[in-house]
């Protein structure tokens, strides 16, 4: 006789419906639970307020500051999600993850915003073929 592994006979796993969902890993608070909210949450506020200046600047018509702002703005998010144990709402997914995901974009608007046209203040032939190519 082999021993069942599965859900119990007649029960199929498919369809099977989430019930609760754990919070990402690093998903505590960034304080203690008695500190006021936005000193809770201060990762995400100083990647928001970061980003927010750097928006602010593209605004007022500082294109390349304002969003190597922004850029910044994601990899400082990637550093803090990787330095910290606790980052509050900043954790979306998990760490792996949102290191991935906050430190690709920002690598990448700080990219483009350094070749942006006209005088650009770094040239990558690599990246400036693949910018032809896709346009």
């Amino acid at each position: 006789m082999r021993a069942e592994t599965g859900p119990g006979p007649g029960k199929s796993r498919r369809f099977q419906l989430t019930r609760d969902t754990a919070r990402p890993e690093g998903g505590g608070r960034a304080a203690p639970g008695d500190a006021p909210a936005p000193a809770r949450q201060w990762p995400l506020l100083a990647v928001l307020g970061v980003t927010g200046l750097g928006l602010l600047l593209v605004a007022f018509d500082v294109f390349r500051v304002g969003t190597l702002l922004v850029g910044v703005a994601m990899l400082g998010g990637a550093a803090l999600r990787w330095a910290l144990p606790s980052v509050g709402m900043l954790a979306v997914r998990s760490r792996f993850t949102d290191m991935l995901t906050y430190g690709g974009l920002g690598l990448a608007i700080v990219l483009l915003t350094l070749m942006a046209q006209p005088h650009a203040w770094v040239k990558i032939p690599l990246l400036e073929d693949v910018l032809h190519f896709t346009v």
